[in-house]
């Protein structure tokens, strides 16, 4: 895995923090991870499979 720095707003901080508080995720790198393999998953990967 590659490090990249981000920066997000307080509110999408504190939503992470929620969800990693509430057990979703074990920390806010692995919610970010799973959002943005989603994301992609969506926006790449099945329009890809319907051209």
């Amino acid at each position: 895995m590659k490090l990249i720095t981000l920066y997000l707003p307080e509110t999408y901080i504190k939503a992470l923090d929620q969800l990693v508080d509430e057990c979703f995720y074990p920390n806010r790198a692995e919610a970010i991870r799973v959002a943005i393999r989603d994301m992609i998953s969506t926006e790449v990967w099945r329009r890809k499979g319907v051209d």
